[in-house]
């Protein structure tokens, strides 16, 4: 199993769809900073939510202050990695609308938002994804403000933009399930996004996503998330790779940002906080899964990532869940 497969299977998310949009030009909305909404609105308990657009029909462009307008169309998806605000709009340049505060907009979801002058019409949903702040950094590391993906080049995207529109009408029936349609649909179109980008993107760039892409680098990562709990040295692992040690060295802490093994470590820890959060396994299991064997070492490993020990981590991950 590759690493994004392999990360993605084993990680938490949440994942929801909250606007549908039917707007006729001219028109244009403006969405506040992920965070900002996410500690009000969305998932007050996330550590980091990403905001995503689909369009399904029509045209329209995005921005973000400080850089040029993208022109969207139907299929497209836009991606917001660091949670930047931005304007949706039917042209560049428009005021944004004045409306109901986006409490009230986000009162009962997915909401369904009908405006504009009359002109040439858009369909788009917005959704969200939530998630560790520590997965979220690996898996955006290095990525743009703005990450442009069509969906309707791949059999996948042409199934998920049937599907959206189906489960959007199902969520306003009254039979049960269809919010939680919608939130599985919200996790599978945004893992297809960062499927697309991998095979999309062009030489030079960084970060994680860039790394998976990379032959030397992805073959390293897919044996440190399938077998995390391998006693891997530098060596072991550029021959795993098909690498030699120098050249695996270079281009993991080029691509990546940190040597392998440091990258290991990390990967690990948030292996282990995984567990911690959604199992009731001791910590003795937990530490030889991810491939420490005595508590003492897992526990120093932990603290030097979380800030403290597993147990005290998991004690404060149930009362946050806990809280109202």
């Amino acid at each position: 199993m590759d690493a994004l497969s392999e990360t993605l299977r084993v990680v938490r998310l949440i994942g929801a769809i909250f606007i549908q949009g039917r707007f006729t030009a001219p028109w244009c909305y403006q969405s506040p900073r992920a965070d900002a909404a996410a500690a009000r609105f969305l998932e007050p308990q996330a550590e980091r939510v990403v905001i995503f657009h689909l369009i399904t029909e029509g045209e329209c462009f995005v921005e973000l202050d400080g850089e040029a307008p993208v022109r969207l169309s139907a299929g497209d998806v836009v991606v917001f990695p660091q949670g930047h605000a931005h304007r949706m709009c039917s042209e560049p340049g428009l005021p944004p609308r004045k409306g109901a505060p986006l409490q009230d907009v986000l009162s009962r979801r997915p909401r369904t938002l009908v405006y504009g002058g009359g002109g040439a019409g858009t369909r788009l949903v917005c959704g969200y994804l939530a998630c560790d702040a520590r997965l979220a950094r690996m898996l955006l590391g290095g990525l743009p403000s703005l990450v442009k993906v069509s969906v309707r080049g791949s059999n996948a995207g042409v199934w998920l933009e049937a599907s959206v529109r189906y489960a959007l009408g199902e969520a306003r029936s009254p039979r049960p399930g269809g919010a939680g349609v919608l939130a599985k649909l919200a996790e599978v179109l945004i893992i297809e996004v960062l499927r697309l980008y991998v095979n999309q993107q062009s030489e030079g760039r960084s970060g994680w996503l860039a790394g998976v892409g990379d032959r030397v680098v992805g073959a390293a990562l897919t044996q440190l998330h399938s077998r995390p709990a391998h006693d891997w040295t530098l060596e072991a692992l550029a021959r795993a790779a098909g690498s030699s040690r120098s050249v695996l060295a270079e281009r993991f802490q080029q691509l990546i940002g940190s040597p392998p093994m440091e990258y290991l470590t990390q990967w690990r820890m948030l292996l282990a906080a995984n567990l911690l959060a959604r199992s009731n396994a001791p910590l003795a299991r937990i530490a030889e899964d991810v491939g420490y064997q005595t508590d003492t070492a897992f526990i120093r490993a932990f603290r030097r990532e979380y800030g403290v020990p597993p147990a005290a981590w998991r004690r404060q991950q149930a009362a946050r869940v806990s809280l109202p």
